[in-house]
């Protein structure tokens, strides 16, 4: 029995020390990438310049109109998903019988799993069309549409990971709420949300993250043409857009334009990392604890 648990405990120690050096891995090829690209091209005009045409005959490479591609679409996503998800979450919690919750949040979490390039396509042969009934100067590749059906995408992130928050307040404070006289929406609202805040905060982090990695979405419905701007209703380029545009075969392996894909990788990977750290750093300070 000794040795099976020392096999056992090694297996594991060795899928735990497998993650790291993958981690490690990629870390190391965006950076050896991005040093030579930054070798030929000044990173003060990689993040200042507001033109990005690597591939263009006058070729600049700023960051900016990429960078502000993605939050857009990042924030439209989180405009639909933070308020759904957490009004479904409120639901699941509060109101919704046992049963029906045991059928609802694993249907809401098979959103999960459906293949971005499916949503990219429901974004622009379905919602495109849609919202040019409403909107009709509104192009047919644009940020809106794609920002929405990311926010439709990640709802099951903030509601499941909300719902579990809230689930861990304990039912004592429910139990105060109503013997004070509150209601069970001000109990919900104004005991439990406020409890559970450093897990929903945490949801929210973790779903930007997702959004901003999200890649088939707009590579297919919000086209590649990088603006720094903040209308939604025109084409616009995100960081994995060009990452997936570069990397379709047309550009030459090895060229600085090659590279710009890696430039481009460490600056998601920075991003999406500091988000992951202050999602973290918020659970940990802020984690309300109960005996």
């Amino acid at each position: 029995m000794k040795l099976k648990e020392k096999i056992i405990e090694k297996l594991l120690a060795a899928c735990a020390l497998l993650t790291i050096l993958t981690t490690i891995g990629i870390i190391l090829i965006l950076l050896i990438e991005a040093i030579a690209f930054f070798q030929e091209v000044s990173i003060i005009d990689f993040l200042t310049d507001t033109q990005w045409t690597p591939l263009f005959t006058q070729k600049s490479y700023g960051i900016l109109p990429l960078l502000s591609g993605t939050f857009l679409t990042t924030a439209i996503a989180i405009a639909v998903a933070l308020p759904v998800g957490l009004t479904i979450a409120v639901y699941l919690n509060e109101y919704a019988p046992k049963r029906f919750k045991k059928i609802l949040k694993p249907m809401l979490e098979v959103l999960a799993v459906v293949p971005t390039v499916v949503y990219g396509f429901f974004a622009l042969m379905i919602v495109t069309p849609f919202l040019k009934n409403i909107i009709p100067e509104l192009s047919g590749f644009n940020a809106l549409s794609p920002g929405i059906v990311m926010g439709i995408m990640i709802i099951p992130f903030v509601s499941s990971l909300s719902e579990d928050a809230l689930s861990s307040v304990p039912n004592s404070l429910r139990q105060a709420s109503f013997g004070m006289g509150s209601t069970k929406f001000q109990t919900a609202f104004r005991v439990m949300v406020p409890a559970a805040s450093s897990g929903i905060i945490v949801s929210a982090i973790l779903a930007i993250s997702r959004a901003i990695g999200e890649t088939m979405i707009v590579a297919i419905a919000a086209g590649h043409q990088p603006r720094l701007t903040l209308d939604p209703t025109i084409p616009i380029e995100t960081i994995t857009a060009y990452i997936v545009q570069v990397s379709m075969g047309d550009v030459p392996y090895g060229t600085l334009a090659y590279k710009t894909i890696f430039a481009a990788g460490i600056t998601l990977f920075v991003f999406t990392f500091i988000l992951n750290n202050i999602s973290y750093w918020i659970r940990t300070k802020y984690q309300e604890k109960y005996e």
